[in-house]
């Protein structure tokens, strides 16, 4: 793993040990659940019993938290480090979710899934293009793949941040359409391009596609 990506790594762990101290747990929680209900019911998806679906790179507090009742496995590097450092994330609270501590790079299930959440995620993994892989080869064919973008609104900034840590959260500079393109190039279809939350150097994105 690149020096970069363990740098961004620690920072992560720090962001939320800053974001959530003052957060009373319970309340976060709650509000975090309707968050991705929301999110959810932006998405033209339709989930039938016993599907399975990953959430990758799903942090303390991903899109599991509202999807126990399908077969619903999260895996993300830093999960033992989020259990032991926030009080506000135990595998126990979700004991219908299979967790796996581990990169997206080296994560290798034992079958496919009918949707395969990463949110919030690729910005920050090691190996852009074998994560972007993994995540095409994790979804069944016909199935959906859901992937959320912090996207440059300019090139002169995205090239200024490849150069400089000026994002060290987001080892990853590119803007919209190069991310689309990194998943049509691996035989994707875009079915949705959602623009969920607009900010001066990045707006925020929800793709979905199908395999």
């Amino acid at each position: 793993m690149s020096l970069r990506w363990k740098i961004a790594q620690a920072a992560e762990i720090r962001w939320w040990q800053n974001y959530l101290k003052k957060k009373p747990k319970t309340d976060y929680l709650v509000w975090k659940k309707k968050y991705w209900e929301t999110l959810l019911s932006k998405l033209n998806l339709t989930f039938t019993e016993g599907e399975k679906v990953l959430d990758a790179g799903c942090g303390p507090a991903g899109i599991f938290m509202i999807l126990e009742k399908y077969q619903t496995d999260a895996m993300d590097p830093l999960l033992n480090d989020y259990e032991e450092k926030l009080a506000h994330f135990s595998k126990k609270q979700y004991p219908n979710i299979r967790f796996f501590s581990e990169p997206l790079e080296t994560f290798s299930p034992k079958e496919k899934y009918d949707k395969v959440f990463c949110l919030n995620a690729i910005n920050h993994v090691a190996d852009l293009d074998l994560c972007f892989d993994k995540l095409v080869d994790f979804t069944e064919e016909g199935g959906t793949l859901i992937v959320s973008i912090d996207a440059h609104n300019y090139s002169f900034f995205k090239n200024i941040f490849r150069l400089l840590p000026g994002d060290i959260l987001h080892p990853h500079q590119f803007d919209l359409q190069e991310y689309q393109k990194m998943m049509t190039d691996r035989g994707c279809k875009l079915e949705q391009s959602i623009l969920y939350k607009e900010e001066f150097f990045f707006n925020y994105y929800i793709l979905v596609f199908t395999k």
